[in-house]
């Protein structure tokens, strides 16, 4: 890492971006490699997209450090670098255009401060202030500073207002959603954006929570992740205490009044959403198998106490950062999927599966097999979320996230191939 800040990064290394196969983007972000899913409209297919996208940085990885004279290239799936610099795992949600965003910004507020304990990865240390380290549930929690606005870097607002729909405006707005930790839980991750998703339903259904408002929902958050008791009680705008479960209840019994029996993962989701909870509140180390928080602390405790470690020593940061290796033979998090330790929603296969195979049932598909045509013919071309581009002009609309686009990708087949041949005569002269 050292020697790769020293290294002047060429321009091609910089403004490196691409469609893969799958239909995802994968692209230099700030100096940081970030993938981002295609679109999904099912749970199970978005966490097997969300897990593809670590075996394909980690065979980038390999290929990497196979270019090199010496060292490894190693890659983390985290949120820190433990010296103050955070960076997300961002969320993204198509919502109905009609809600009022202050209502969402009503009703999600509660639920985003509280989610993480269920879904944070788990932290060593203290970054934002100079109290002794501790053990945080969330990576993210304390780098937040305000409630609302359109910044993600500096400060950071617990609901982002950037709305890009990529889809038609005047129907849908573009939730944008950068207050969640990056989870290797397949569990975690499933459990978070299926209840987030769940909630919103609710908003688009103008059903919202009572009386969930939080005094303060910026300090709300961090005081949840730096809890040491777990009881995560909160002050809320009326002058009353309530606790982080008990918000979580609120919003689970209201989806299970009016969102059971939508499908099979919504029901998957309300069923491990209450167990969750009920394994909370009684005890949280029974979730070593589930939530990332849980299985890193049990992971950590078992060695801080074998080597009577303080939470200040630096070997625990390392086990910390361990933990998010996406090489699966050597992060610590695949050291408990090896071992059965951790429940899985996926196999193998399918996410294996899904590294090279775009969601079936949205433009992702169609963006994938354009870019598999367009890779065997010479012509130049942009593929954006939304739009496509020939030979520096624009080309076609996927305006539409749930249209696969199956007629317009035969015909683009066809014409790719003529463009193919016309600037291949252009360019020999002929």
């Amino acid at each position: 890492m050292q020697q790769d800040r020293k290294r002047k990064i060429p321009f091609v290394e910089l403004k490196s971006d691409l469609i893969i196969y799958n239909g995802s983007r994968f692209y230099n972000d700030h100096t940081h490699p970030e993938y981002s899913t295609g679109e999904c409209v099912r749970l199970f297919e978005l966490v097997a997209q969300d897990k593809a996208g670590e075996r394909i940085v980690d065979i980038c990885a390999q290929r990497r450090t196979e270019m090199l004279d010496r060292g490894v290239v190693r890659m983390y799936k985290n949120n820190t670098d433990f010296e103050g610099h955070s960076y997300g795992c961002h969320e993204n949600y198509l919502m109905d255009r009609s809600v009022p965003f202050e209502r969402i910004l009503e009703g999600l507020l509660p639920f985003f401060a509280t989610r993480q304990i269920f879904c944070g990865a788990g932290k060593v240390g203290v970054e934002r202030d100079d109290r002794a380290p501790i053990y945080q549930l969330s990576q993210r929690a304390e780098f937040f500073e305000v409630i609302a606005s359109v910044d993600t870097m500096h400060k950071r607002p617990v609901v982002n207002t950037r709305d890009e729909p990529h889809a038609d405006a005047a129907r849908y707005r573009r939730l944008h959603v950068i207050v969640g930790d990056s989870n290797m839980s397949e569990y975690a991750t499933a459990l978070k954006v299926g209840t987030t998703a769940m909630v919103l339903n609710l908003l688009e259904r103008k059903i919202f929570p009572q009386d969930m408002g939080l005094g303060d929902p910026v300090w709300a958050l961090k005081e949840i992740s730096r809890d040491p008791t777990h009881k995560w009680i909160l002050d809320r705008q009326n002058g009353r205490t309530i606790s982080a479960i008990d918000i979580q209840r609120s919003y689970l019994d209201l989806a299970q009044r009016h969102l059971r029996g939508l499908d099979e993962e919504s029901d998957w989701v309300l069923y491990e959403w209450e167990r969750t909870l009920d394994d909370l509140e009684s005890d949280p180390m029974q979730l070593t198998d589930r939530v990332d928080w849980v299985a890193k602390k049990w992971l950590l405790d078992a060695f801080r106490e074998s080597e009577n470690l303080s939470w200040d020593d630096p070997w625990l940061q390392s086990l910390d950062l361990e933990y998010h290796n996406i090489d699966p033979n050597r992060g610590l998090y695949f050291d408990l999927v090896q071992q059965g330790k951790m429940q899985r929603v996926l196999t193998d296969e399918r996410v294996e599966r899904a590294c090279g195979t775009p969601p079936a049932d949205t433009r992702a598909k169609a963006r994938a097999a354009m870019v598999r045509t367009l890779s065997k013919n010479r012509v130049r071309y942009i593929v954006d979320w939304d739009s496509v581009y020939l030979e520096n002009e624009f080309h076609l609309s996927l305006r539409d996230p749930f249209d696969t686009y199956d007629k317009e990708v035969e015909a683009f087949d066809e014409e790719v191939e003529v463009v193919s041949k016309m600037m291949g005569l252009r360019r020999s002269g002929k």
